[in-house]
């Protein structure tokens, strides 16, 4: 006589294989927080989710760049800013010159003089990480929007020092009042130049932070969008374990309870 599984046992041990299975397939998606570990468990969902990350990434690249092009600006900014400074106090001075006699021009000469190498220094020194849109000889600015540099912002930089702003030292170290004048021309030209170049710089640096702010939502975007296709939802995921785990209590119950009738038969013998 053959002894076979009873077909209640093998429909109690099925279910109890399915059950574990399951039970294995939740636990492991509440410990990694994802219902699509690998491409085995969906390929479209898990491809999709690795091409959205990915560009999500490059994003994340261009990001540091765009940064890094809104702190250049804003260290050219600062320097204008203080070389406006300068020229509005070497103005002062200059006024103060017309008005006072010959030796006075001449102390005031030197100060003014004096902060014509300010000028030249601050424009010097208004550099980010190596990069300086004002200085005697400029840099450029190239910044990149998007991931084939389709989407880009050339920056041209200005000669802001005092060379570049066509400044000189007190003209005949204002031996007469007319060369004063001369110089506040020329302060008057410089200051003009200033405020054309910050304005430019400012428009530039809008843009660039719109295009900041629109990178990051992209990256949010597309990071959401990968993780709706790939992570898994930690409360469904309990619930269902816990249920899980229910039927596994019952259909072991019932692989016992299927054992013992077997057994009942086999002591009739």
């Amino acid at each position: 006589m053959s002894i076979a599984i009873s077909a209640n046992m093998r429909n109690s041990l099925n279910a109890l294989q399915t059950i574990t299975s399951q039970s294995a397939t939740a636990q492991d998606r509440l410990s990694t927080g994802l219902k699509v570990n690998s491409a085995l468990d969906n390929p479209t969902s898990y491809f999709t989710a690795q091409g959205l990350n990915n560009r999500a990434s490059d994003l994340g690249t261009l990001l540091d760049g765009i940064g890094n092009s809104l702190k250049t600006l804003k260290a050219a900014d600062e320097g204008i800013k203080s070389i406006t400074t300068l020229v509005q106090t070497a103005k002062g001075i200059a006024a103060a010159a017309k008005q006072a006699d010959a030796a006075g021009r001449t102390t005031l000469a030197a100060q003014y003089t004096e902060i014509m190498a300010q000028i030249s220094t601050v424009a010097g020194d208004s550099s980010f990480n190596g990069v300086n849109l004002i200085k005697g000889t400029p840099d450029s600015l190239t910044t990149t929007f998007n991931e084939d540099g389709s989407s880009s912002l050339d920056i041209t930089g200005v000669a802001l020092d005092k060379a570049g702003l066509s400044l000189v030292d007190a003209t005949n170290t204002w031996a007469a009042a007319a060369d004063v004048d001369t110089d506040i021309g020329l302060l008057d030209d410089a200051l003009s130049t200033l405020r054309t170049t910050a304005a430019t710089f400012g428009a530039n640096s809008a843009i660039i932070t719109a295009r900041q702010d629109f990178t990051k939502s992209m990256i949010s975007t597309l990071k959401g969008g990968a993780d709706n296709l790939v992570l898994a939802d930690q409360n469904e995921e309990a619930a269902n374990l816990l249920a899980l785990q229910t039927r596994q209590q019952l259909a072991q119950t019932s692989l016992s309870i299927a054992n013992q009738s077997q057994q009942a038969i086999l002591r009739l013998f």
